[in-house]
């Protein structure tokens, strides 16, 4: 008896399970019903390609830029929002040219001599787009002592940026209007713009050579100082009536050659955005000054004080080879490695 009870209990929990089992293949999937895991893994399989070759393509239109911190920056900050552009703020000079020379940047805004400097260490790798900032140095001083370059004569001259634009500029002028830079003054070379006001503070009769917009920031934490002299009017003095006049640069804006061989369009397009920046900023320049404080490169009350004595240009064609070509030759006549040890061919000026 117990025998037979067994048997028909093992017969109905087979029925019971196969009818359970039919059940559940036969149940419908619901519409809005979660994706099984295996099913939501395969659509994410078949999702990730497309979706990568999506984020190649809008890399690719995605122009990288570095500028340093400074007026160069300061002229690009519309810029900075617009769509399709890359830009990073970087402290130092030498931390630029690696970018462009590995390809990490497509275009970048460097001191004047340091594009030819790139130009002929990637043997013609970059073209210059365009002159963006003017002069920006100036000799500030306390009391009245110095109203024109011979006034220096005798003076102690605090400055920064031995070996570099300021350096080759200093002697240029001094030497143009009769002073020996080696014997006339003494020129106590610093490392940083705030050592060179530290030793003005503590000087009696020095001047310090500083330029913008860290010209404002001094001004504004020391009382007595002034503006002696703006040195590209002493610079633009030295070229009245000559030939071929050179102009006083401290930045330009260089692109890779390879970049610009490839993407026209975008470069043309990059100078448009660029040229209404800069005359966005020289036009409003309470509101540029907000978004340059925005962007970490000086605070708003500076910037509006400094962006008029910045000199932010937008120069291209001819007038920015002439300009250009005429400053690096300056500087090579002091000093070739200057420049990179030979003065640029014409395939450096970027052509529209």
């Amino acid at each position: 008896m117990k025998k037979k009870v067994i048997a028909v209990l093992m017969i109905v929990v087979l029925l019971v399970t196969a009818l359970a089992a039919c059940g559940k293949k036969e149940e419908p999937k619901q519409e809005g019903a979660e994706t099984p895991v295996e099913e939501a893994s395969e659509a994410k399989e078949s999702e990730e390609p497309a979706d990568a070759e999506e984020s190649e393509a809008a890399t690719a239109d995605v122009v990288n830029v570095v500028a340093l911190k400074g007026p160069t920056a300061m002229g690009m900050i519309e810029l900075m929002d617009s769509d399709g552009y890359n830009v990073e703020l970087l402290a130092a000079p030498d931390e630029v040219a690696p970018l462009i020379i590995q390809g990490k940047a497509d275009i970048a805004a460097v001191p004047a001599n340091l594009a030819s400097v790139i130009y002929n260490k990637t043997e013609g790798g970059v073209q210059v787009l365009n002159i963006n900032t003017l002069g920006v140095i100036y000799i500030i001083e306390k009391g009245e002592g110095v109203n024109s370059v011979e006034d220096l004569r005798g003076k102690t001259i605090f400055a920064s940026g031995q070996g570099a634009t300021p350096e080759y500029a200093l002697r240029f002028i001094l030497s143009e209007n009769g002073i020996d830079p080696d014997n006339d003054v003494n020129i106590e070379w610093k490392s940083e713009h705030a050592e060179c006001l530290s030793a003005l503070l503590e000087s009696e009769e020095g001047v310090a050579m500083l330029p913008q917009p860290f010209v404002t920031t001094a001004m504004t934490k020391a009382e007595g100082l002034r503006v002696a002299l703006d040195l590209t009017e002493e610079w633009n003095r030295t070229q009245e009536g000559a030939e071929n006049p050179s102009k006083f640069l401290t930045g330009v804006t260089i692109v890779r050659k390879e970049f610009a061989e490839e993407h026209p369009e975008q470069v043309e397009a990059f100078l448009a955005a660029y040229s209404e920046s800069v005359a966005f900023v020289n036009e409003n320049v309470a509101e540029a000054a907000l978004l340059i404080e925005a962007a970490d490169i000086v605070p708003a009350a500076i910037a509006e004080k400094a962006i008029p004595a910045c000199n932010i240009v937008f120069i291209t064609g001819s007038e920015m080879k002439d300009a250009l070509a005429g400053y690096l030759a300056v500087l090579a006549d002091q000093n070739p490695q200057s420049v990179g040890g030979t003065l640029p061919k014409d395939d450096f000026y970027y052509e529209r």
